[in-house]
Formats: structure tokens, C-alpha cells, sequence
């Protein structure tokens, strides 16, 4: 079936970003808008608008019914969730299906196998990609069995999401059990699932992932890796690829088992398989892996030139994939940063606002990916990122100057920003060289305070 009207279900850079590919295609936007984004620079842009409901996402953005209905009522073929929001949410994937809406995204079958961290690592391990030593307990006497046959420190990780919530670190065996039940309530609260588990802490690890494309027949290929190691409070800050100073072997078997993992869910549309690399022992565990488009997926596109949305279209509308493996090529590298409306000096609190002058970089090889323009409010209501700026070069050496100039040549006024401070960690030496683990903003933050 070919699309001819998509219905976008989320806000931000991410609704531009799949309005722009749409409209390249000929295909008509829908956007879904909360109250506080009713003059967005998507609202602009999309062909047709409908409110969902008020700014808090609880009321709009999150309410698989009214998204549904809001997509019905307008005439559209298919829904698109972006990321976040209600991209990896089964329920909404069931109702499209049952509604005869084409969800573009994988199976509501496939969402719950991954959304589970528990069964997406047993997915693992019977595709015999490996996983980092851990698993659940159902009793506190189970925790300090395994905790003792895992030793620390160690993760207690949430069962039913991510993003860093419900995860604690237990350096001492004593504090486990208090560490267990913060966690629990922790993901209680977030993801309404109490479940967590506790997997082997690896102190000198590199975020690395994989992304694929599914045809939903068993058919994956993949588009190479992005490392996402600069990361604070398990957010992700600045992702590159491909990975630097990857030893080969390891980068083609990461492919590998990202393809073979993919491929034994039989996954549907655009997804991300993550390992944690041990940079010591050369080796890589399986994370998770993510059932939706990435926030940082412009860095792959921009090395492969593929438009991984067109793709996800592509593959919805049931054309499968439309190229093998072997005619994905890969040129140079590109990074990315993310540029939030957040104070650095305040701790990187939030800083909504009203955004007086949008300034953003321009020239070859540089990308912008936003909603913001001159005069754009940032509501409280929702994530603080405003933007990505995308640089690529024919090598990371020539990527990363690109990138530096870029964001000397932005500019926001009106709101606290992190683009000085995205400026001062691409200046580091220690990220220059490349390759740098999880550990290095906290490494990076330390010597800033030093040398204040």
C-alpha cells in the first residue's frame, strides 16, 4: 500500500525532520500538536494540523486513543511515531493494526520482546550474541546469591525501560538490598514496572550501536555503528560514527551479531541494537536494543547516505528493503551534538523560555536538524533538547574541525544553552583523540573544576 497521508505523533526537530523527507516523497502531513505547540515551526510546515490536547504530555502526546482517532478523522494511511513519546509502545502499534492504520514501526510483538530488558536479553543469548553476566532475583536472598557470583560492583537495572532510570550503581555488597528497592520504586514510578535485575559492571566500557533495517521477513541489513559514550547521567550528549580506534574484527563481529539478533525477531523497519564494548578484555555485551528511529541517526545518514525515514516509509508500505547489504557503502565520518536549552552552570538545569535570535551554522557538510527559530518558545513541559548539529568530513579529524567551527557560528539568545559547553568538550583533548568510554564527562567535568 503507498502512503499518500502520515500522520506524525510527536513534536520538536524529529516532526520537521519527517515532514521535510514527506514532503520529498509527495506525501501529505498530519501533525498532531499539543496546546504549547500550535505555533511551531512543524505546525508550519505539515500540510494539516490537529490539537491533541493540552501541553502536558499525559493530556496530548501520550493518549494512544486520541492520536488514533486524530489520525482516523483525517483521512491519513499511517502514523509515525518518531522517538520518545509513544514510539515504543505496544498499545499504540495494536490499535493501528486493529484500526487498519499502517504503524510505521515495528510489531506490537516485537516492541514488548525488546521493551522487556529481561526477555531481550534471553532474545540474546539464544541468537548467541553475548550478554553481560547478570539476570533477575526475585527475592533478596536470589540478589545476594547472584550479586556474590557476580561480584562489584554491578548495575541494578529497570526491567521495563531505559534511559538511565531505575539504574544504580552498588559498589559494596551491603548496600544492595537498599539499591535494589530505590531502583524498583524508581521504575515503578517511571515506566510502571517495579521489575529489576543485576548485570556485571563493566568500568571501562564504550557505548556503541548498531543500526539495522528489517524487512519483517527475516531480511536485516546493517548501516555500520555509532559510538554514544559521551554521556552524562546515561544521557547521551555527542554520538560519532564510526566508532574510532574499533579494532576490525570487533567492529565486523558488532555488525554481525546486530544483524543475526534483528534477524531471529524477524524485525520490522528501523531499530538499534547497543553493546557495551569492555575497551580491557576486547569484548562486547549486548544492551538492548532500541525498536524505533534514533535521536542520533542523522550521523548515519550522514555516512551512508541513506534517509533511514524514507526507509521506515519504505518498508511500512511493504516494499521490504530496497537494497542489500552489499550496496550500503560508507564515506568518512560525521558527529553530532546535541544542543539543549539547559543551563551548564546551573547544574544543566532546564531553561525554558522564549528563544529572541535563532542563529544556526550553514556550508558543506553541516547539518542542522531543528524547530527552533527566531522568537520559538521552549515550554516546560517537554525534553530540553533544541536542536543537533551534524558535521561529516572525508575522516573524524576533518569531521570534528567541521563541527567546531559549526558551533562557533551558532548562536541562541534568550535561553540558557549548553552550546559553549558542547564547544569546550570538542576542544578536549582527551575526546580529540577519540575512542573515549563512558567515564569521560565525568573525567572532562573534573578537570573544568580544576581548572576553575
Amino acid at each position: 500500500m503507498v502512503i499518500g497521508r502520515l500522520f506524525i505523533a510527536n513534536r520538536g526537530e524529529i516532526a520537521v525532520r519527517i515532514i521535510r523527507t514527506c514532503h520529498t516523497l509527495g506525501i501529505e502531513t498530519v501533525l498532531g500538536v499539543s496546546e504549547a505547540d500550535r505555533g511551531s515551526l512543524g505546525a508550519t510546515l505539515a500540510d494539516r494540523v490537529l490539537c491533541l490536547g493540552p501541553s502536558q504530555p499525559s493530556l496530548s502526546y501520550l493518549k494512544v486513543d486520541t492520536v488514533v482517532q486524530a489520525a482516523l478523522a483525517s483521512g491519513c494511511e499511517a502514523i509515525h511515531p518518531g522517538y520518545g513519546f509513544l514510539s515504543e509502545r505496544a498499545e499504540l502499534a495494536q490499535l493501528c493494526e486493529r484500526e487498519g492504520i499502517i504503524f510505521v514501526g515495528p510489531t506490537a510483538d516485537q516492541i514488548e520482546a525488546v521493551g522487556d530488558k529481561l526477555r531481550a536479553r534471553s532474545a540474546a543469548a539464544a541468537a548467541g550474541v553475548p550478554i553481560i553476566p547478570g539476570g533477575s532475583a526475585a527475592s533478596h536472598e536470589e540478589a545476594r546469591a547472584l550479586a556474590e557470583t557476580i561480584g562489584v560492583p554491578l548495575l541494578v537495572k529497570a526491567a521495563g525501560g531505559g534511559g538511565g532510570r531505575g539504574m544504580k550503581l552498588v559498589e559494596h555488597q551491603a548496600d544492595l538490598a537498599a539499591t535494589m528497592a530505590m531502583a524498583s520504586a524508581e521504575a515503578e514510578a517511571a515506566f510502571g514496572d517495579a521489575r529489576v535485575y543485576l548485570e556485571r559492571y563493566v568500568a571501562q566500557g564504550r557505548h556503541i550501536e548498531v543500526q539495522v533495517l528489517g524487512d519483517g521477513a527475516g531480511q536485516v541489513v546493517h548501516l555500520g555503528e555509532r559510538d554514544c559514550s559521551v554521556q552524562r547521567r546515561y544521557q547521551k550528549l555527542i554520538e560519532e560514527s564510526p566508532a574510532p580506534h574499533l579494532p576490525p574484527a570487533t567492529r565486523a563481529a558488532m555488525h554481525e551479531a546486530a544483524v543475526r539478533f534483528s534477524a531471529r525477531l524477524s524485525y520490522r523497519g528501523a531499530g538499534t541494537v547497543e553493546f557495551l564494548y569492555d575497551v580491557p578484555r576486547d569484548a562486547f555485551y549486548f544492551l538492548e536494543m532500541n525498536a524505533r528511529i534514533q535521536v542520533e541517526h542523522p550521523v548515519t545518514e550522514a555516512v551512508t547516505g541513506v534517509d533511514l525515514v524514507a526507509e521506515q516509509i519504505a518498508i511500512a508500505e511493504g516494499s521490504g528493503l530496497r537494497f542489500a547489504q552489499s550496496d550500503i557503502g560508507f564515506s568518512g565520518a560525521a558527529i553530532e551534538c546535541r544542543i539543549n536549552a539547559e543551563d551548564p552552570a546551573r547544574d544543566f538545569a532546564p531553561s525554558p523560555g522564549k528563544v529572541t535570535t535563532a542563529r544556526w551554522p550553514e556550508g558543506d557538510d553541516i547539518r542542522v536538524d531543528t524547530h527552533i527559530v527566531d522568537g520559538a518558545p521552549i515550554p516546560p513541559f517537554y525534553d530540553s533538547m533544541i536542536a543537533k548539529i551534524i558535521a561529516h568530513g572525508p575522516d573524524r579529524a576533518a569531521a570534528l574541525a567541521r563541527l567546531r567551527a559549526a558551533l562557533g557560528e551558532a548562536r541562541i539568545e534568550g535561553v540558557a544553552t549548553n552550546l559553549a559547553f558542547q564547544a569546550r568538550v570538542l576542544a578536549d583533548a582527551e575526546f580529540a583523540t577519540g575512542g573515549v568510554d563512558t567515564g569521560f564527562l565525568a573525567r572532562f567535568l573534573d578537570r573544568e573544576t580544576v581548572a576553575a
